[in-house]
């Protein structure tokens, strides 16, 4: 779950004349960013070593 403070900052940081679609994507970004620290909090996350092993076909 995102913080409003979290919300607020993104909000801050943007320029001062924006489209809502820049919004919603920097929300999405923070959500994406808060619910990948929740699985690697909860140990579902990957290594380096078993995230190259995983995507070593796109790695050469």
């Amino acid at each position: 779950m995102l913080l409003k403070s979290e919300v607020l900052s993104a909000i801050k940081k943007m320029p001062d004349t924006f489209d809502s679609t820049q919004l919603f994507d920097r929300i999405l970004l923070l959500k994406k960013i808060e619910e990948g620290r929740q699985q690697i909090t909860a140990g579902k996350g990957f290594s380096t070593t078993d995230a190259k092993k995983k995507l070593k076909k796109w790695l050469k």
